[in-house]
């Protein structure tokens, strides 16, 4: 008897529940295997483990683990689908699946569209402003935890605007900061009052006003000019971090503005080309530009691909070129394969006999794929080499698709919040397939 009672469940633990005899069996190998078979969970499913009992919670709930799991997660794309079922759309990898899939879809949870706009994203995080009839809402937000918090804003006089222009980590400290340009309604036009800089670390209620440093010398007439650029490019395009800065595309230009966020001055940067529109983004680690060329009305049928192999001397290289009439010719041949297979699901025209006329935006979906968005409101899929892979369906009812250039890399760690935090009246953020 007592040899059979050493071994039963805990003392009001059910042995037919088999949460509790998958916690015993578990709980019955050594840690480090533990570790290792939790870290390879979803991120949605380790909230559900945590809920087993005590151990699991506390194992994934540390920084390490927490950091770890994050790492491990892949950097996807987000899709605005612009309607319904969907929002914002984060694409799963479908490199090695014969059909379009998305990860997970996730609705911010407003009563209409464009009271909200994402603005930035960085480790898992990201930031999105509320507009209502009594101005704008930042809030910092994870949406696999379904956490926000509202970020404090700079106040300049009785009259001011806010903008965000970059959503980065500082690496020295591990903070999370957000870079402002605040000024008075009439600041761009009056020079008695000037624009600023700003700097919040989410998780503080107070932002840091920064001086207006550059690498060269500009007249103090041209400060304001400077920074109404930079907000234009930050709208444009998010910026990129990288090797501790933030990278922009200088809108209307074929200039690079890069802030040292350690030093928290700006400087230039060479760019490839002289073509425009461009845009920067992270390619394995490396900076990377694509621009487009020959134009075609409000798009362009060539897509030319840049990387940065040499930083600090700032020396790029030419990667690949995606043409529109091998992606077209390639489209045609894929088209009549698919049809072949599945005449008789199909009765009317579909989304496949649609030409690719133009190219607007490039995102990197992984190591080999594109997404590209053609034609104003579609994306297709394609490999490097111009291939045509699929068209990007985000369900019915989705009329309209464009490439955020935001990106998430999912993660359980929680947001950053001071003592102070104001709360809101309801959840204004709903997150989950739908």
């Amino acid at each position: 008897m007592a040899a059979s009672s050493s071994t039963s469940p805990a003392l009001g633990a059910d042995a037919d529940d088999p949460a509790t005899r998958a916690a015993t069996l578990l709980e019955d190998l050594p840690q480090e295997i533990i570790d290792r078979i939790l870290i390879q969970l979803p991120s949605k499913d380790i909230g559900r483990f945590r809920a087993v009992c005590t151990s699991w919670g506390s194992a994934t709930s540390t920084p390490q683990f927490m950091l770890e799991h994050h790492r491990r997660q892949p950097s996807l794309p987000i899709i605005n689908g612009n309607g319904r079922p969907a929002s914002l759309v984060v694409l799963r990898d479908t490199s090695a699946r014969a059909s379009n899939q998305h990860l997970w879809p996730f609705r911010l949870g407003f009563k209409h569209r464009s009271e909200y706009r994402l603005l930035g994203s960085c480790d898992g995080f990201l930031v999105v402003c509320r507009r209502s009839q009594f101005g704008s809402r930042f809030y910092a937000y994870n949406p696999v935890i379904r956490k926000h918090a509202l970020l404090a804003q700079p106040q300049v006089g009785q009259s001011f605007y806010n903008t965000m222009i970059g959503f980065y980590r500082h690496h020295p400290t591990g903070e999370y900061r957000v870079l402002w340009v605040s000024r008075s309604h009439h600041s761009w036009s009056h020079h008695l009052c000037k624009p600023g800089l700003y700097i919040l670390t989410v998780g503080s209620d107070r932002p840091r006003y920064v001086g207006f440093r550059t690498t060269k010398d500009l007249p103090p007439s041209e400060h304001i000019m400077f920074l109404q650029s930079l907000c234009c490019s930050s709208y444009y395009s998010p910026p990129v971090h990288h090797r501790g800065s933030l990278h922009w595309c200088s809108y209307g230009t074929s200039d690079i503005i890069v802030f040292d966020a350690q030093g928290e001055s700006f400087r230039w940067m060479q760019s490839p080309t002289e073509l425009w529109p461009s845009k920067l983004f992270d390619m394995k680690g490396m900076l990377a530009l694509w621009a487009g060329s020959a134009r075609y009305y409000n798009g362009f049928t060539i897509m030319d691909v840049w990387v940065m192999r040499d930083y600090e001397a700032e020396i790029w290289a030419f990667m690949y070129r995606i043409d529109l009439s091998t992606v077209e010719a390639s489209r045609k041949l894929y088209s009549t394969s698919f049809y072949k297979k599945n005449k008789r699901k199909f009765k009317k025209k579909k989304l496949l006999d649609s030409p690719v006329r133009l190219f607007e935006d490039m995102a990197v979906l992984n190591n080999r794929e594109l997404l590209i968005m053609y034609d104003e409101n579609k994306v297709l899929r394609c490999n490097i080499d111009g291939k045509f892979l699929g068209i990007v369906n985000l369900g019915k009812g989705q009329y309209y698709m464009w490439l955020t250039q935001h990106r998430l890399q999912e993660s359980i760690v929680p947001i950053p919040y001071h003592e102070t935090q104001e709360e809101d009246e309801e959840s204004v953020f709903s997150t989950g397939c739908v």
